[in-house]
């Protein structure tokens, strides 16, 4: 049970800051493996969003109302729920201070905050978003509109980008233009008479190389132009301009201004201001909780975890990457309330289930090598049906009803079957 000291302050064995899929997951291994453990999660929202099925739910592919739930309905039995959010770390002191100004000690901490959008970081997009065909699935509030928005589109140039930043879900800049070009092709005239462009910051299309070829089949046979090393630093809404900053090798970085008839914008991201400038954090871009990226230990504060979005661990910041950050975590975090050697080891495992099409999906896994990897046994290299029905039925499912009940990752099903799929000649053969 928690411990009360003084008037605005109360101690836990266990802190968690941040309810979200990372907090969630930690807290209710931690549960599942030591009940009884004084568990705290520090958390304001009173709603619980599964943002992976954000494009799920505007494409029409999920029911909205299977995107959120009562943040008090996934809190696990037996810990406690704080409303309330972080206002200073002070990991010297052991505690955390809230907005309110109450005082939260703790014997482990646990960050897990995620991580904000940037919108003013692109001159004119937060006055723009909204307007003259401005949209994008990362904000919550224009989810409905980004997708009428799409589906209204009568022809001209549609436009998709992606930041110089890490963002969550790095595939979903893409999924959201493949399914935007597929309702394109669909509506009488309007594929013909419209030309997308994929403007991204990074120098490929994506970062892991057998997936990078696979994705630039896609944008081939879609007749999608791709402009590499173009960050958006400007939009001119009312002008339907957007200015890019162009970096090549060995050159002066210049600007390049495109037209658009349709903009989706994907803001940069960086972690939260509170854990930016304080100890917790990493020097340089972005601000994340420094951590080992093999313990999600803090590198100089050993009683400070993180894992998910707001930490260093440097992978792709996706739901699946938790996964595997959170039994890791949880066996770190014991050991060293137990006074024992940190034994768990992260690999880096991550994924994004890449929709590329309204029946398609690669199902992109991979570790710290960048060598694909699969939960599946069967190539995750290669577009397929399965993996679109995996995403849109059984993903939703899986994450209510055993990603926050801190249930372990499913392959470890998949796995024992691995001889005889691989005696079928199916299996996928790691390289």
């Amino acid at each position: 049970m928690a411990a009360y000291g003084t008037m605005g302050h109360r101690h836990h064995q266990v802190l968690i800051v941040g309810g979200g899929s990372g907090g969630v997951t930690v807290a209710s291994q931690l549960l599942r493996t030591r009940p009884g453990l004084d568990v705290a999660i520090l958390e304001p929202s009173c709603v619980h969003e599964y943002q992976s099925g954000w494009i799920l739910a505007g494409a029409g592919l999920l029911p909205y109302e299977a995107t959120h739930r009562p943040e008090a309905a996934v809190i696990p039995a037996g810990a406690v729920w704080i409303q309330g959010s972080a206002a200073t770390f002070e990991p010297e002191a052991h505690r955390v201070i809230t907005a309110a100004g109450e005082s939260l000690g703790y014997d482990v901490l646990v960050v897990a905050m995620g991580l904000q959008l940037n919108w003013s970081a692109i001159k004119g997009l937060p006055e723009g978003l909204g307007h003259h065909g401005i949209v994008s699935n990362y904000s919550h509030a224009h989810i409905a509109a980004t997708w009428e928005t799409i589906r209204g589109f009568q022809g001209g140039t549609a436009l998709f980008t992606h930041p110089a930043t890490p963002i969550k879900c790095g595939g979903a800049p893409q999924k959201v233009m493949y399914l935007a070009d597929d309702v394109f092709k669909a509506t009488s005239g309007v594929g013909v008479n419209t030309r997308v462009i994929f403007c991204t910051a990074m120098a490929q299309l994506y970062p892991v190389k057998a997936y990078n070829a696979t994705v630039e089949r896609v944008v081939a046979r879609r007749g999608i132009e791709t402009r590499l090393l173009h960050n958006l630093i400007e939009v001119r809404a009312e002008e339907q301009v957007a200015v890019f900053e162009v970096r090549v090798e060995g050159r002066e970085p210049s600007l390049e201004e495109i037209h658009f008839d349709l903009l989706h914008v994907v803001p940069p991201m960086a972690a939260p201001d509170v854990v930016a400038r304080s100890p917790l954090a990493i020097e340089g871009p972005g601000g994340w909780v420094e951590v080992n990226k093999l313990t999600c230990q803090h590198k100089r504060f050993a009683d400070v975890f993180a894992l998910g979005d707001v930490s260093s661990l440097p992978t792709s910041k996706s739901l699946a990457a938790i996964r595997g950050q959170a039994p890791v975590l949880v066996a770190n975090l014991l050991a060293q309330v137990d006074g024992r050697p940190l034994a768990a080891y992260y690999d880096g495992y991550t994924a994004c289930p890449l929709i590329t099409s309204f029946h398609s999906v690669v199902m992109a896994e991979f570790d710290y090598d960048l060598q694909p990897v699969s939960s599946f046994l069967v190539d995750p290299t290669q577009e397929r049906w399965s993996m679109f029905l995996v995403e849109t039925r059984v993903f939703p499912w899986v994450y209510w009803h055993r990603v926050l009940k801190g249930r372990l990752h499913e392959s470890r099903f998949l796995k024992p079957l691995a001889p005889l799929v691989r005696a079928l000649g199916l299996a996928f053969k790691q390289p």
